[in-house]
């Protein structure tokens, strides 16, 4: 029977064990009962123990669970249990006691900390006019323009002028201004034309203690222990398991009437600790892989790593981005190490949304922190990104092409004139598709395109991880005055947002953060992520720039094509008399466009290089940092054209 199988044969029998139709359904409440249910196929016994509040010495009521055929444990308790708590237990064979108390594998609602879950009616927590809520319209995933942001980061500012600092509310607040009267918050973000931000995990994570709210904590949240919640410390209040649901669903909605969809950060790779995770409490060693001598694998980097190819896991893991999706309206999700999932599970993701709408984003890193325990040819790594069409993956190679290698912060590339990049930009700028003129030999990490489509690949030059691009390139150019550092900036942001993928910035990027060289801010204090508004004012240049980028990109279609076919018959490199010199044009009713012609030139030598051009007048929409699509810089002549050192040039014909 397999309430009689051993630990020891979890790995071998895991295929055997039946699966629910339903995960999700580990609480329905009603007045008149509740119905508990728990999926612990290997128990001999389970119980849900039932609280009249949250503390730790309330005495509960215990109630035995009846084992189903589908290896769920369940029970309806009569009566109305409206704001009890609750959690489980359960004990395998040869157990002298239950285990450790879990609050089940897809709680929804939690008290502080997580620790038990909340008897409540979902539909208790949507704010007032949620079920007229609708995604912002968008017509393909090329539209997209996206900017990560930390709910931390982004409000706790004393000069941010948002009065919710920290917290899921403070992206509600409309007409924020910093203490220089510039826009602030969703108002910066509308000003900035972006379509998606990207938000860092904000489900329920295992690092902050919420009961201290006034205790300096931090950390990114890459450390789950509910994924099915939203976190609590981005709450108002934790005493309300009902608040953090609400001002979560607030703050979904406040971006939807603002025009911008939001995508969440989701980390189903590994959790926040092992053996006392409610994963592996309410079903031992099912959820994770492990080492040949009972070790626990360890992908991730962070102590474990998930078994997505375990068919609960696998379905674990869709109903959860479905009741993202449904309960909480996202509208993309981002894969934290997707290379330990299975391809099976992603495309499965895939599908499933695309059941609730199509234009629900799905993208994530196409890597892990080290060989994850599962058959190569099956991981959604990056390299296999063609057998997961419609789910997009970060290119690192255009990143490191410009600003050089993660392993070492010094490390120079396009951007500081260190020549041999150039392949490796010019992989990026054609969104990681195959292309006739890109000599894939000299790309740095992929020697073989991997996406089917442009808009598979994400185009970043900084992220959350890492330095962020200001630190870089302070680091790769220690002698570069502000003003150049500021040209090196616009020549980066440049490349990401006219080339063919997902163009993404990172919060703070536009007015050029820094995070005081700190290279993994994870847990750093808030004076070392925070962002510094009044940069907004001393950075300006910075901010219309990225501002005038992403309007250029709006502007015309030929930057955001969608399509590889589309991408080699319009999209081709010019010739170039130097090294550290990029130069591409796209022509021929590209996108719709009128019959016009476009050109970008990347220029990273510290000299004035001049490129060979068609004999015709020339509208610059962009040079020595500064863009204006109405033509208001002026124009020049096709032959020998001069692109000034460090900086990047636009034109149109």
């Amino acid at each position: 029977m397999l309430a009689g199988l051993s630990l020891s044969s979890v790995a071998q029998d895991y295929q055997q064990w039946p699966v629910p139709a339903q995960l999700d359904n580990e609480m329905c409440y009603s007045p008149k009962s509740t119905h508990f249910s728990v999926w612990s196929p290997m128990a001999k016994s389970a119980s849900v123990y039932i609280y009249k509040n949250d503390e730790a010495g309330c005495k509960p009521k215990v109630v035995k669970l009846r084992k189903m055929s589908d290896g769920t444990w369940q029970a309806d308790v009569k009566g109305n249990w409206h704001g009890y708590y609750y959690d489980f237990r359960v004990m395998l064979q040869g157990d002298k006691e239950e285990r450790l108390h879990s609050p089940g594998i897809f709680v929804k609602m939690v008290g502080t900390n997580g620790k038990r879950g909340y008897v409540a009616d979902m539909s208790e927590t949507n704010p007032e006019g949620w079920e007229s809520d609708k995604r912002p319209p968008m017509k393909s995933f090329a539209d997209m323009i996206v900017y990560e942001l930390h709910h931390r980061d982004f409000s706790m500012d004393t000069e941010s002028g948002m009065k919710n600092s920290g917290k899921f509310l403070a992206l509600t607040e409309e007409n924020t201004v910093t203490s220089d009267s510039l826009a602030s918050g969703l108002s910066h973000l509308k000003e900035l034309g972006v379509t998606h931000i990207q938000i860092l995990p904000s489900y329920d994570y295992g690092s902050v203690d919420e009961s201290k709210p006034d205790v300096p904590q931090y950390n990114w949240g890459y450390d789950p222990m509910n994924y099915n919640v939203p976190e609590g410390s981005y709450a108002t209040t934790t005493a309300d398991p009902t608040a953090r649901v609400r001002e979560f669903k607030q703050m979904v909605m406040a971006c939807h009437k603002a025009g911008i969809r939001v995508i969440l950060d989701v980390v189903y790779n590994h959790t926040y600790n092992t053996t006392n995770s409610p994963l592996e409490l309410t079903a031992p060693g099912y959820f994770y892989r492990k080492n040949a001598d009972g070790t626990w694998a360890n992908g991730s980097g962070c102590g474990n790593e998930t078994a997505s190819e375990r068919p609960a896991y696998r379905q674990f893991i869709i109903e959860s981005v479905r009741h993202w999706a449904e309960e909480y309206h996202i509208d993309g999700f981002r894969f934290d190490l997707m290379g330990i999932h299975d391809i099976e599970t992603m495309n499965e993701v895939r599908k499933a949304l695309d059941e609730i709408d199509p234009t629900i984003y799905v993208g994530g890193e196409g890597w892990a922190a080290s060989s994850p325990l599962y058959d190569d040819a099956k991981l959604a790594m990056k390299s296999n990104a063609y057998l997961m069409p419609g789910i997009s993956v970060f290119g690192d190679e255009m990143r490191d092409g410009l600003r050089g290698g993660w392993q070492n912060d010094a490390e120079g590339a396009f951007l500081v004139g260190e020549p041999g990049n150039e392949e490796s930009v010019k992989f990026g700028i054609v969104g990681a598709i195959e292309h006739p003129q890109i000599d894939y030999s000299k790309v740095n990490y992929s020697k073989v395109p991997w996406a089917l489509q442009p808009t598979q690949m994400i185009s970043y030059v900084s992220c959350h991880d890492d330095m962020c691009i200001a630190d870089r390139i302070k680091s790769t150019a220690p002698k570069a005055s502000r003003d150049e550092q500021i040209s090196l900036f616009c020549m980066a942001q440049t490349a990401v947002f006219t080339s063919q993928g997902i163009p993404f910035i990172f919060a703070g990027d536009e007015m050029m953060r820094n995070k005081k060289g700190v290279h993994n801010s994870f847990e750093s204090p808030d004076s070392i992520n925070t962002i510094p508004w009044h940069q907004k004012k001393e950075y300006k240049v910075a901010f219309d720039y990225v501002r005038g980028l992403i309007q250029l990109r709006k502007e015309h279609p030929a930057f955001r094509l969608g399509n590889a076919d589309e991408v080699r018959k319009h999209l081709a490199f010019l010739p170039v008399g130097e090294k550290n010199v990029i130069a591409y044009k796209i022509s021929g009713h590209a996108g719709g466009d009128s019959a016009e012609e476009l050109i970008v030139v990347l220029n990273s030598n510290k000299k004035t290089v001049e490129l060979e051009l068609d004999n015709k007048e020339y509208t610059i929409l962009a040079m020595e940092n500064r863009i204006d699509l109405s033509g208001k810089i002026g124009t020049c002549l096709g032959g020998k054209v001069r692109v000034p050192a460090q900086t990047a040039m636009i034109l149109k014909f």
